[in-house]
């Protein structure tokens, strides 16, 4: 029905964007070759991002993970609980570390010399997934927003094709009404 010519994505660039295909950045060109191959740009990011990442990656965001639950904050409150108890009412003086505690606190200090660079590796890590994830969505919306652009020029060229067909009828009713009028005076 319709003889329209396969959509060019990348000379209505020019229109969509206010610059010619060849000047765009390098993921505007990306979602217009997708959308000329009808390719869609969806994946899952997180297996991508999860399959670059290192084991020490992955070791700290588990760390991480696990020191920012409640697991290890009850695990660790009872543990603390437990040396308090254990070194000041059941060993009394023959206490392995009595109050004040010294080793107690040299343990916590490692912990927490251990545990916060592990924690800004594993926020680091978050952060630049966090911006691949944002490129990641833009690039996706240019090309729904490409998507929908492509569709009203679609639709814009339908209803003028359309129309030269309504007029072209009209014209040629005119013309058949024209004959019959002139046939009918003779």
């Amino acid at each position: 029905m319709s003889h329209l010519p396969p959509f060019d994505y990348l000379t209505s660039s020019a229109r969509w964007f206010g610059t010619e295909g060849a000047k765009l950045n390098q993921t505007a060109r990306r979602v217009l070759e997708r959308a000329t191959r009808r390719v869609t740009v969806t994946e899952d990011i997180n297996q991508r991002l999860d399959a670059k990442s290192t084991y020490g990656q992955r070791l700290a965001d588990k760390v991480a993970a696990f020191g920012g639950s409640w697991t290890f904050i009850i695990i660790f409150v009872a543990i603390l609980v437990a040396w308090v108890i254990l070194n000041s009412l059941l060993l009394g003086r023959t206490a392995v570390d009595p109050y004040p505690y010294i080793f107690l606190n040299l343990m916590l200090s490692m912990l927490a010399a251990f545990q916060a660079p592990v924690i800004m590796m594993s926020q680091n890590r978050q952060s630049a997934k966090d911006r691949e994830m944002a490129a990641y969505d833009y690039e996706v919306n240019l090309k729904a927003e490409v998507e929908i652009l492509a569709l009203h020029e679609k639709l814009d060229a339908l209803r003028n094709e359309q129309v030269m067909q309504l007029l072209a009828q009209q014209q040629a009713q005119i013309d058949l009404l024209t004959r019959l009028i002139k046939e009918g005076d003779r």
